[in-house]
């Protein structure tokens, strides 16, 4: 396999949850010699590092996040990239670089982006949002906003498979909750960004859990089955957790008042994403039913309608941009071996049964933060996890759940992956604010740990 095909069929993408099962199962079978044994460079994964050093150095330094814009540090990252490995000329690089972007999965997650943000802005226009969040508070007791955020999320995430659609939508609505309650913005974006890995990690139409039972080999049922039973505890000890911190906070809303007409864009896209219909449809629907909606209300005239799109679009601008440099760095550095090192690191490790699950789980996680996306993390690691499978005795079912679970516990953490960077520019927020938040993500990892430990092994 030549170097520009190996690049492209393993290119990095930062999102995750988009229904393309056919480039999901292209890529497995692309990336079967990942079975073997590599050694790789750990240099090749210092652009990963030099990002992650100027992006939380500058914020530590100054004590502002905002100090560094992240388009700025992943620049610097890119940069690193493309000076390391005097191997390969430049125009090269650049090819490389250039099919990381254009990769299906990176195309996919952009569009979704910018339909997203033609939501946003033509919904927030048509005053959606706030007659939302007014039937939610009229609806919910007192102290229950956030961990209702928390459960929608899980219910639209599980449904669209996508934990970026879920996010994109649900992330309006938190800032009006936040608002209108004096609840934590981070605290409510947390919740959101919990729900929807919740889904994303159980989804039967999202693309980790496909990846994930497809390289493993076992059937989704099975995969199902397994992996709610370990994360329910998660989801439950999550839901608790915000109403405890919920209740702290009184909240007295003098203003309910709301026009449920206004709500219809939403209803719309919660039942099309409980429906399973596709998450372009859901957004798309969903645009052009806010824009009727604002012109039957009289919120804007005709001629006013596509400029609230517009601004919509203009404010994903940022998040499609990074995404597609962070399809460079991670193409380039998987190219110059970063990914092979990581896969040997782990395996060269295992000594048991135990052992193998925990080589499982650091696998998955440890090349989801170099790859920002865990379709693609779980893809790669699928078949050495198989080759850890047969030789230690994990079962199929278990190693796909551990492989999804982690991937996703990481992709919930990383601040530099989709989901927090589409919560942080929806929001307002930078994604370390939302980190300490995230408590279902965390508690998916502890869970995960403590049925690797606990679960009993049959010979």
């Amino acid at each position: 396999m030549d170097k520009a095909a190996a690049a492209q069929q393993a290119a990095a993408c930062v999102c995750t949850g988009v229904h393309d099962t056919g480039g999901t199962q292209h890529m497995i079978q692309g990336d079967k010699n990942m079975g073997e044994d590599r050694e790789g460079r750990a240099a090749a994964l210092l652009p990963i590092l030099i990002f992650l050093l100027i992006f939380l150095g500058s914020g530590f330094i100054t004590g502002d996040f905002y100090s560094m814009p992240a388009i700025v540090a992943f620049l610097i990252a890119l940069l690193a990239a493309f000076v390391q490995n005097r191997e390969l000329g430049f125009a090269e690089k650049i090819k490389l670089a250039a099919q990381g972007v254009g990769d299906e999965n990176i195309i996919t997650m952009c569009l979704i982006f910018l339909a997203a943000g033609a939501f946003s802005g033509s919904v927030k226009a048509a005053g959606g949002v706030e007659s939302t969040v007014a039937l939610g508070l009229a609806i919910l007791p007192s102290g229950m906003a956030v961990a209702g955020l928390f459960v929608i999320g899980c219910f639209i995430s599980i449904s669209m498979g996508t934990s970026v659609g879920t996010i994109t939508a649900l992330a309006p609505i938190a800032v009006g909750i936040s608002e209108k309650t004096g609840f934590s913005l981070a605290l409510c974006a947390g919740a959101v960004v919990g729900g929807a890995m919740f889904g994303d990690n159980l989804s039967m139409i999202s693309d980790t859990t496909i990846a994930a039972v497809k390289t493993q080999g076992c059937e989704m049922k099975d995969k199902f089955r397994e992996n709610f039973m370990i994360v329910l505890p998660a989801a439950i000890v999550t839901v608790l957790i915000f109403l405890v911190l919920g209740g702290k906070t009184d909240y007295v809303v003098k203003d309910l008042s709301y026009n449920i007409f206004k709500v219809l864009p939403y209803l719309v896209v919660l039942i099309g994403a409980l429906a399973g219909i596709n998450v372009f449809i859901i957004l798309i629907s969903g645009t052009v039913l806010s824009l009727i909606v604002g012109l039957a209300t009289g919120a804007f005239g005709a001629a006013e309608m596509f400029v609230h799109v517009g601004d919509g679009i203009m404010g994903m601008y940022d998040i499609t941009v990074i995404s597609m440099i962070v399809a460079c760095i991670v193409a380039l550095v998987k190219e110059y071996g970063g990914i092979d090192f990581v896969l040997s690191f782990i395996r060269k490790r295992i000594s048991s049964e135990k052992g193998g699950e925990l080589g499982i789980a650091a696998l998955s996680l440890l090349v989801d933060m170099c790859t920002a996306n865990n379709t693609v993390a779980i893809v790669m690691a699928g078949p050495i996890a198989k080759e850890i499978s047969s030789d230690f005795g994990v079962t199929p079912r278990r190693a796909a759940s551990l492989l999804d679970m982690f991937s996703s516990m990481g992709q919930g953490l990383i601040p530099y992956g989709a989901q927090l960077l589409a919560a942080a520019s929806l929001t307002g927020l930078t994604p370390f604010d939302i980190i300490p938040y995230c408590f279902y993500p965390i508690l998916m990892g502890v869970s995960g740990l403590v049925f690797i430990f606990i679960k009993k092994r049959h010979r």
